[in-house]
């Protein structure tokens, strides 16, 4: 009888079909989340003039669908560890599909609240379980560069909504790009067919030949015979109560992923919903200031790489801090006038250490807890972290209701990225499942065929 030990066979895989085809199902997924989620700040200017509402007031409105994202996050990230990915990420697609759209056809703004709400849900449902899968499938030495490319795809989406809104809020009005958000629905059988089970949601149940075929897939060297004993670590079975995060030691640095994610989401967020707004009161046309979104979400897409690309060669906290110290930079400028080129420049700059750091402040987070609980503590921070994401709509307009100075409100935006440096430098990587995994290298090797181990994110 051979025992396989299911972790050493994913850490020390060889990068193949099976990999590229789990990255490109979950870059898909994350880019129409993200598209759903920039929609709102995209056409924001075109919501205030037709329904008629002030700065404030469209920062509720927007806030909406990043109050639901709390919730989705806390409990479709939760739920996922009982019914399977699969069908978490299934359910959190219908959800912000069919209710962006909805929002496409309301006429005030309870139901556009109501709808966004709804679409919420799934938006920051989908986030926690497509981090846990890709953590979960990729080769310890390369798994920080995916899961940050993966993640990539949330700017990309962002991209989309702001190409195809510079022509459709023109043609055929606000609605046209929220209406566009349905198209994803319809790929769901194909994805239910294509995306592989967790493993950790198999072994539970004791779906063996499922396990075997995967493992199979995953490493083409391991070929399956009767009475192989397929086994996770001891931590990767049973419940993931919230009470897990908190065990072994892990509390402290549980609170400091909380707050780090809840000073980036605000920076996110407060630039996603209101740049727009702020370039285009700045004297920018339409056009232009949807070009500095554009901008913007390129500029994440380099930070997510490059951030991830680095945290596979360097102590992760190291390169969270240097890029939190540069947002603090990048974002203050853009309350000055600059040249036009040197603008682009900053504003890349601020979405590579804003939303380029928010995915690999992620990425951290799914690799520092055990297989179990990954999905639990990817969602709880992230839900957590909502509060940030949802009160930044709220305090930057109240700021542009007050008529301010520019450079005030940009100010307010690049203040949490000094806090975020300090909290993320707190975080205890002895404590992590990353030590566990180097203290056990020895026996991963031997049950993967003694294949070499990658360096993946160091622990510092």
């Amino acid at each position: 009888m051979r025992h396989i030990d299911l972790n050493g066979l994913a850490d020390n895989a060889r990068f193949n079909k099976f990999h590229l085809g789990v990255l490109l199902w979950c870059s898909v997924i994350i880019i129409c989340d993200g598209y759903d989620l920039a929609v709102s700040g995209i056409a924001l200017p075109s919501i205030m003039k037709e329904m008629g509402v002030d700065a404030t007031s469209a920062g509720f409105m927007v806030s909406s669908a990043l109050f639901g994202m709390m919730f989705g996050n806390v409990l479709l990230g939760t739920i996922a560890d009982r019914i399977g990915r699969r069908w978490a990420i299934t359910l959190c697609v219908v959800l912000f599909s069919v209710f962006t759209a909805a929002a496409g056809l309301a006429n005030d703004p309870v139901t556009f609240s109501i709808a966004r709400f709804l679409a919420g849900l799934g938006i920051g449902g989908v986030m926690p379980n497509v981090i846990a899968h890709m953590t979960e499938y990729s080769p310890k030495r390369i798994r920080a560069t995916m899961v940050t490319l993966m993640f990539s795809g949330y700017s990309v989406g962002g991209m989309l909504a702001a190409l195809l809104g510079k022509g459709l809020i023109e043609s055929y009005g606000w609605q046209s790009v929220f209406l566009a958000a349905a198209a994803p629905v319809l790929m769901l059988p194909f994805l239910l067919a294509s995306l592989p089970e967790s493993m950790a949601f198999l072994a539970k149940r004791g779906r063996t030949a499922e396990l075997q075929a995967i493992a199979a897939r995953m490493e083409p060297a391991y070929v399956p015979q009767a009475g192989d004993q397929l086994e996770l670590p001891g931590s990767a079975r049973g419940s993931a109560p919230l009470s897990a995060l908190f065990a072994q030691g892990r509390g402290m640095s549980t609170m400091m992923f909380w707050l780090t994610c809840f000073m980036t989401l605000f920076m996110v967020y407060a630039l996603s919903s209101w740049l727009t707004k702020l370039m285009a009161s700045a004297g920018y046309g339409l056009g232009s200031a949807l070009t500095f979104v554009l901008v913007l979400n390129a500029g994440a897409i380099v930070g997510a790489i490059g951030g991830g690309a680095l945290a596979d060669r360097l102590p992760i906290k190291r390169v969270l801090v240097g890029m939190y110290l540069l947002a603090a930079v990048a974002i203050t400028l853009l309350g000055f006038k600059l040249p036009t080129e040197a603008l682009y420049i900053v504003v890349a700059l601020a979405g590579a250490t804003t939303i380029g750091t928010q995915i690999v402040i992620c990425a951290y987070c799914g690799q520092y807890y055990p297989m179990a609980i990954r999905s639990t503590g990817v969602g709880f921070m992230l839900g957590f972290a909502r509060i940030g994401a949802i009160s930044a709509p709220i305090v930057i307009g109240l700021l542009v209701g007050m008529e301010l100075p520019l450079q005030y409100n940009f100010v307010a935006i690049a203040l949490p990225s000094l806090l975020a440096a300090v909290t993320v430098s707190l975080i205890d990587n002895r404590r992590s499942a990353m030590a566990d995994t180097a203290a056990g290298g020895t026996g991963a090797e031997a049950a993967a065929g003694a294949m070499p181990a990658g360096v993946g994110a160091r622990a510092q």
